[in-house]
């Protein structure tokens, strides 16, 4: 039997662009979409073409390029090139124009703000359309353009420049041995040409360290991107990275993002207001419930986050710690003198707005008598009691001594814990995992599974004692607690009274058990399907509106297979 036979390449083709295109293809709807948007109200540049000068490319076409590229994997300016050239659909949807890389760069680079009002354009057209439900707010960690070895800490940095100051001390030992000696080195050691080159290397690599380190006291800094500034090191299930969090908000029916924030924080922690106000804001321009129901998980357990939720008509659902089933939060007394509806201001004045009463009792108004500062207390920051040096003999004698000046703590072995946390109940938490791990002396400061010391001081402490330094060497902890007790300057002020609403939240658990199979799905097909697991571009604001275009492409793909081609094209126009 003979081969399947295909066509003839030297055989002439009578055909149109519309031809080679199928009819339902997902580049129509995208053609559709593009047509129907207002460039220029959008924001977008060269939006109207202009009388002088060399024509431009329409941002219409160049737009289409960006989300049929998304549809298919394809987001580098280079590959969409080469798709202008090679796909048919791309030829068909740019009219067979075929732009180079730098062009389709340079517009998504001129127009990074347009791209989340398209985004929230393209929810607009198609929200009226389909079924919603409650929404589920969860956080994802996508790659930075930027190395981890591009990314320092302070206590990274200490560690570095302690290494280095060792490594100088060396070099500089070995080459004034060699000037002592009156004969020539011996065969096969390191010549002091070569010693005085590595001494240079070492001492370059220790000035910029310490520029580092400058920089990062002086702008207040916890971590240090050198190629991406705004991203930060995050931990995530592979280890650790540099990313942004991006959180999203999905509805619970279609599976739609219905908004999304772009962060730099590296916890979800206080972040499900702020995801969910959009939402909420959109449901009241349409007609819908004011009130919104939101899922999150542990990581978004702060009650104050989700006090301010139930302020603003968003009912957060936020999954409860193990051997709890409330959530006891509290919201400033305000008095309803103007009669408003809304749950928040009658949530406000000691009632239970109908809206919340299935997830809201046992609500009650009560007085808290809080210490405000005087503005003189406010003003002088407390100051160390001793020099730096005297810190430094002091924490060596067996104590964690806090300097207050550069919210650093000096451990018995001289490294320099400094701030990892702030807890809820104020006090700050200092670590310094690189020193922990190659100190000799660690058993001392800690037993355990821990590699690590993690030491809390509230900010009126300036030490704290090491029990098992202190026996070594003979004190004992009653003798060392008149020293260990000595306090920064004492507090300044007077109490006063307010009243709170404290009232009992009930988190709907039917809810929160379907939190997972919402949230999950968006991110892995952005992440795996998508190709949307890392950021190409820099900054916040370039990372925004790369990810609006992700965004935007998977949500086209999901109303597809929701509404269909025809119902989708109505919507379009």
């Amino acid at each position: 039997m003979p081969y399947i036979s295909g066509q003839d390449r030297n055989q002439v083709m009578l055909c149109t662009m519309e031809s080679f295109v199928p009819e339902h293809s997902i580049a129509r709807v995208i053609d559709a979409f593009v047509e129907g948007l207002d460039m220029d109200a959008l924001g977008f540049t060269k939006s109207r073409a202009a009388f002088e000068g060399r024509p431009s490319y329409d941002p219409r076409c160049l737009l289409k390029l960006y989300l049929y590229g998304q549809q298919h994997s394809i987001r580098s300016s280079r590959k969409l090139q080469e798709a202008c050239s090679l796909n048919v659909e791309v030829r068909w949807l740019l009219g067979g124009l075929t732009p180079d890389f730098r062009t389709i760069s340079d517009f998504r680079k001129d127009n990074i703000k347009a791209l989340p009002k398209v985004f929230h354009e393209f929810n607009r057209k198609i929200i009226s359309s389909i079924q919603t439900g409650f929404i589920s707010i969860d956080g994802s960690k996508i790659q930075a353009l930027n190395a981890k070895d591009r990314n320092f800490t302070a206590n990274k940095l200490d560690d570095r420049i302690s290494w280095l100051d060792a490594h100088c001390a060396e070099y500089l030992r070995q080459i004034k041995e060699a000037d002592e000696q009156d004969d020539d080195l011996d065969k096969g050691t390191v010549s002091k040409e070569e010693l005085e080159r590595k001494l240079k290397e070492a001492q370059e690599r220790l000035a910029k360290y310490q520029e580092y380190r400058k920089i990062m006291e002086d702008n207040g800094l916890s971590q240090l991107s050198l190629t991406d500034a705004d991203a930060k090191l995050m931990k995530n299930k592979n280890g650790f990275a540099v990313a942004y969090n991006v959180q999203t908000a999905v509805d619970s029916e279609s599976h739609l993002i219905r908004d999304f924030q772009m962060t730099n924080q590296p916890t979800d922690h206080g972040l499900m207001e702020s995801t969910a106000e959009s939402v909420q804001r959109e449901n009241e321009t349409l007609g819908k419930s004011s009130v919104i129901d939101a899922t999150a998980d542990k990581g978004y357990n702060k009650v104050e986050d989700m006090a301010h939720c139930l302020e603003n008509g968003i009912i957060p659902h936020v999954i409860l710690p193990d051997g709890q089933d409330t959530y006891t939060l509290e919201l400033p007394y305000q008095e309803n003198t103007s009669g408003s509806t809304k749950p928040g201001d009658v949530l406000k004045s000691g009632q239970i707005p109908d809206e919340y009463k299935d997830v809201i009792d046992s609500i009650e108004i009560k007085n808290r008598r809080n210490l405000v500062r005087d503005d003189e207390a406010k003003a002088s920051a407390p100051s160390p009691y001793m020099s730096e040096e005297d810190m430094k003999k002091r924490a060596a004698e067996g104590y964690f001594v806090r300097n207050p000046e550069t919210n650093v703590v000096y451990c018995p072995m001289g490294e320099q814990l400094r701030q990892k946390c702030i807890k809820k109940n104020g006090n700050v938490r200092y670590a310094n995992k690189t020193a922990c791990r190659h100190c000799k002396f660690r058993n001392k400061c800690f037993t355990g599974k821990g590699e690590w010391k993690e030491i809390d001081f509230n900010k009126d402490t300036l030490e704290k004692p090491n029990k098992t330094w202190l026996a070594e060497n003979g004190t004992s902890e009653t003798q060392s607690t008149e020293k260990s007790e000595q306090k920064a300057t004492p507090k300044k002020g007077h109490f006063e009274v307010r009243k709170v609403v404290e009232f009992i939240l009930h988190p709907k658990r039917e809810l929160m058990n379907k939190r997972l199979c919402i949230s999950e799905h968006p991110f892995g097909t952005i992440k795996r399907t998508m190709n949307g697991g890392y950021f190409l571009l820099k900054g916040m604001e370039n990372v925004t509106g790369e990810f609006a275009l992700l965004g935007t492409g998977y949500n086209m793909r999901v109303v597809y297979n929701l509404l269909g081609f025809q119902r989708l094209m109505q919507l379009m126009r």
